[in-house]
């Protein structure tokens, strides 16, 4: 017997089929064959329409049952990862308004510091634990500032992940890890923000059912079963971000466990059970997927944004044929890069810097002595040490890191670049195989509550390798306060 998980992102749906039993991923599609496309009227804006990600979760659906070659009535139960702070509002038959206003889109940005400064930024960061800034509440608050008669039609909103599990059964719900990530939960009250909901001047009815992340959410509807090949009554059981699910396929529940991952923008993401948020304008804090009113588990999300984008960007400009090759020659060159640094943030503004955009500043380069050997190092070491950076911000706001999992990525494949992370905050970083797709399918094992279970299935079928702080921390620690005091530098400039 089968789980599905599927992965609603912004350029791919990803669908993921695992042994129910096992934990053993059986395959894993993607779709479309290309890239999604996202509608940017204005610059600053990102539009993806939801049943495109509808049709393309149909498609990803039928390819797994016919090319395994599994009956529909052995899927025993759904799990939904999505794209996090979007929003989807439906009209009284549950047919979308609008196109959905995805993760990247910056219009709200204003409207959100507008509140933030009208509502209090203590009164913000104590119950809501953010800013609203550009979340899904501020986006719908666009909506009704500017398409006044969509918004006066709209029945309910919903995130990615939830219109998702509409379609599939015709029930419209959400979670209190969703809500949260919207910056529409009160985590004082342990209830709906009403608050803000009045602030903004939206009706708490708009606001979605609840249901627990780990439940029997909504079961596939007759219309569900026949546009997605999934069996009519077959189980949702799992719904969540894709940041708090990349933490739960890495095992990541319990304070002092951290995820992070190293792609386009590297994030971290770490557990704590305080509600601190000294940090909420350089740090997101959301309730976890294991969050409940008597299990405080919050999320710290951190982003960087120049991650690797700028590994990409320097094996796309040098003479190198791969990321292979760029470690190769980075692991030529001792530690520190002969004094190259590399201030990997031209990505746009960093919001753990203060939302500055310093852009990607190389330094110390002496054209007699360094070569492209040394710019990889320095891009490796330049990257770790933004990691390293931002987990000093989270350690300020009372994280104590006791373990790092991360995936098999491209930048944590690199032993220059784990092996530093892993020094300079003195622990060891696992490794492990695995995507969102099957933590979601994985997870629907979770509303029994066997979470030992799942951690040693994902032991027994993802562990990859480990990488130990070095011994020798000496050098490590210099280059690493060099490459922090230019940056100081950089921020006051």
């Amino acid at each position: 017997m089968y789980a599905i998980g599927f992965d609603i992102g912004s350029s791919s749906i990803k669908a993921a089929l695992v042994e129910r039993k096992s934990g053993k991923r059986v395959a894993l599609v993607s779709e479309p064959s290309v890239e999604m496309e996202i509608t940017a009227v204005q610059n600053g804006w990102a539009e993806q329409h939801p049943d495109d990600w509808w049709k393309h979760v149909c498609s990803a659906t039928q390819r797994l049952i016919s090319e395994n070659k599994v009956a529909p009535s052995s899927i025993e139960g759904i799990g939904i990862s999505y794209q996090m702070h979007g929003l989807v509002i439906v009209d009284s038959e549950g047919l979308p308004l609008r196109n959905s206003i995805i993760w990247c889109d910056s219009r709200a940005v204003a409207i959100g510091q507008r509140a933030f400064d009208q509502l209090g930024n203590q009164q913000c960061a104590d119950r809501l634990l953010n800013s609203p800034a550009n979340f899904t509440a501020s986006k719908l608050r666009w909506v009704q500032e500017n398409e006044p008669e969509l918004f006066n039609r709209t029945y309910k909103f919903m995130l990615p992940g939830d219109y998702i599990a509409y379609k599939l059964s015709g029930t419209i719900n959400s979670t209190i890890s969703g809500l949260s990530e919207g910056i529409f939960w009160d985590f004082r009250q342990n209830s709906v923000a009403n608050w803000l909901l009045e602030h903004y001047g939206i009706d708490e009815n708009l606001v979605p059912e609840l249901v627990d992340t780990f439940s029997t959410q909504a079961y596939v509807s007759r219309q569900g079963a026949s546009e997605s090949g999934l069996a009519e009554g077959t189980p949702i059981l799992y719904r969540a971000g894709d940041q708090p699910n990349n933490a739960l396929s890495l095992n990541v529940f319990n304070p002092g466990e951290v995820a992070a991952t190293g792609g386009t923008s590297g994030v971290v993401y770490a557990i704590t059970e305080s509600l601190s948020s000294k940090e909420s304008t350089r740090v997101n804090n959301f309730a976890h997927v294991n969050y409940d009113k008597s299990n405080t588990r919050i999320g710290k999300l951190l982003c960087i944004n120049g991650s690797g984008i700028q590994y990409r960007w320097l094996m796309n400009n040098l003479d190198v044929t791969d990321y292979e090759e760029m470690n190769a020659l980075a692991a030529s060159v001792p530690i520190g890069s002969d004094g190259v640094t590399i201030h990997p943030f031209g990505n746009g503004a960093e919001r753990m810097l203060n939302n500055q955009t310093l852009g990607t500043r190389m330094s110390n380069i002496n054209l007699n002595n360094h070569n492209k050997a040394h710019l990889c190092r320095a891009a490796l070491e330049g990257i770790a040490f933004s990691f390293v950076y931002g987990m000093e911000i989270m350690t300020s706001d009372g994280i104590d890191p006791g373990v790092i999992r991360a995936g098999n990525d491209n930048l944590f494949r690199s032993d220059i670049f784990s092996q530093t992370i892993a020094t300079l905050i003195g622990q060891e970083i696992e490794i492990y195989n695995t995507t969102g797709a099957i933590g979601a399918a994985r997870a629907c094992e979770l509303h029994h509550g066997d979470f030992k279970t799942f951690g040693k299935k994902l032991m027994d079928n993802d562990y990859v390798m480990g990488f130990k702080p070095a011994e020798n921390t000496a050098p490590y620690l210099k280059a690493y306060q060099n490459w922090k005091n230019e940056l100081q530098q950089l921020l006051h400039t």
